[in-house]
């Protein structure tokens, strides 16, 4: 009998990604025909609004399924996003200083430059600045799931590139939601929400390995964050820095380490079911009702194709050429482009901000949903099609 040895926690999260990414398109696509379709365009509508539980907060009124989704479940992605990150920082790709500059310095010009392409378009009409973030952001579900489709043809060293920036670029995502998509505080809520962090915080200190005490805590971070006027995803994040590691080289399964365990167990509830229902519920837009020529669609279309392929790919040549980095290995630099037209596509997270960004404008949302498609469809399709080609001159691997 042929011993294997441990499976590789990369190659399960690339895989899961990928089917995730080609679950989370297939559920946007169903929210468009959904809210496009005389037939079904009501139903969907008072489905995603259906007020189906109490008020929570006074500034949020009555639960509905919408709130319940970016509010709640989406907590989850965040905490699943924190996890990864603090495994990548601690005992993964990310945990070399070597290894963190080439995918630190292509996500924050990946972020930079398509902010600085919307402010420019954007610049001459009133209320939109604020959007800013919007195609800042990278979807790592959707660009694995494009990437994914190439199967060989594209080197594994650009598939952990790209996982490597893409959460990176979750990490300024989170930040900026934190600092600029807050409003008014709730000072004792978030007293209140400081007190339980640290109690986490203490209990990861004095050893504790169980995972139901993190648990009960995290649902009480969580609703306290909520009140303090902080978006309540960030409770997500703020609870995964809290779970004990245990690094593990070679054995990412291991059972004594609490954050992977949590993290494996949760990626497939996250992956398969929150993020393509966030997908359903956000992507639904009438495109009757939104003029592409507008401003905002316009801004967001060129700062997710043109910014985001700028300045990951100018951020790669500028490293490697001044020698701080070294390209990933037996990728060409057409391939290199092409993996940096796919950061393009930045579906879930741009969906997310574009609702913190432009929050009871309901108008501006849909034009920002239409840009968000247009422009994640464009670079998947640019990135696709100029990876494939790219692959038949690419130097042996």
């Amino acid at each position: 009998m042929i011993r294997r040895g441990p499976r590789s926690a990369l190659r399960d999260f690339l895989e899961s990604e990928a089917s995730g990414g080609i679950l989370l398109i297939a559920a946007a696509v169903l929210a468009l025909i959904a809210a496009n379709l005389p037939a079904t365009r009501d139903a969907y509508t008072h489905f995603v609004h259906a007020r189906i539980g109490p008020v929570l907060s006074p500034k949020l009124g009555p639960m509905t399924v919408h709130l319940w989704v970016n509010d709640a479940l989406m907590a989850l992605f965040f905490l699943l996003v924190g996890l990864e990150i603090k495994r990548e920082v601690m005992d993964g790709q990310l945990a070399r200083p070597a290894d963190r500059r080439l995918p630190i310095v292509a996500a924050a010009a990946g972020m930079a430059a398509p902010a600085l392409i919307y402010l420019g378009i954007t610049r001459g009409t009133p209320g939109l600045s604020h959007g800013w973030a919007i195609p800042a952001a990278t979807d790592i579900a959707f660009a694995i799931g494009v990437l994914a489709l190439l199967g060989k043809r594209a080197p594994s060293s650009l598939k952990l590139f790209l996982t490597t920036v893409a959460i990176v670029d979750d990490m300024g995502a989170v930040a900026i939601i934190a600092a600029v998509y807050t409003e008014a505080l709730n000072l004792a809520a978030l007293a209140c929400a400081a007190v339980v962090l640290a109690v986490m915080v203490a209990m990861n200190r004095i050893g504790v390995k169980r995972l139901w005490p993190y648990g009960l805590a995290f649902l009480a971070l969580w609703y306290l964050v909520l009140l303090s006027g902080v978006h309540a995803t960030i409770a997500g994040v703020l609870a995964a820095l809290t779970i004990p590691i245990k690094p593990t080289p070679g054995t990412p399964d291991a059972k004594d380490s609490p954050l992977h365990r949590l993290e494996h167990g949760l990626h497939p509830y996250v992956a398969y079911a929150i993020v393509p229902l966030f997908g359903f519920m956000n992507a639904g837009v009438a495109f009757g009702h939104s003029p592409l020529a507008a401003p905002l669609p316009l801004a967001i279309i060129a700062g997710l194709f043109l910014g985001k392929q700028l300045g990951v790919f100018g951020a790669v040549w500028a490293c490697v050429r001044l020698g701080w980095a070294h390209k990933p290995a037996g990728a060409s630099w057409a391939q290199i482009y092409g993996v940096a037209m796919l950061c393009g596509i930045g579906f879930t997270m741009s969906l997310f901000i574009s609702g913190l960004a432009f929050d009871g404008r309901r108008s501006l949302v849909d034009e920002a949903k239409i840009g968000i498609l247009c422009g994640s469809l464009l670079s998947a399709l640019a990135g696709w099609l100029l990876l494939r080609f790219a692959h038949r001159r690419a130097a042996p691997i």
